[in-house]
């Protein structure tokens, strides 16, 4: 590595949406890498729709890794 140089710093996060797909305010949570990311979730998802979040989006950096995610049951 070059002197003074900086690896990138790579984080996942999550993206909350409303029903009409309006971002909205959730956890602001870091994650160092997506199954990190994905166990926090599985674990705080039911929390998340009580608070009347609809749908996440996995972000890694500013990209998706995949989503919109809806978090209504399945009929």
């Amino acid at each position: 590595m070059i002197e003074g140089a900086r690896e990138a710093v790579v984080e996942y996060r999550w993206r909350y949406q409303d029903e009409q797909g309006r971002e909205m305010d959730g956890p602001a949570e870091l994650f160092a890498d997506q199954g990190e990311a994905e166990d926090w979730f599985s674990a705080s998802w039911e929390a998340l729709a009580a608070a009347g979040v609809s749908q996440v989006t996995l972000l890694r950096s500013e990209s998706e890794v995949y989503g919109p995610m809806s978090l209504s049951p399945v009929e």
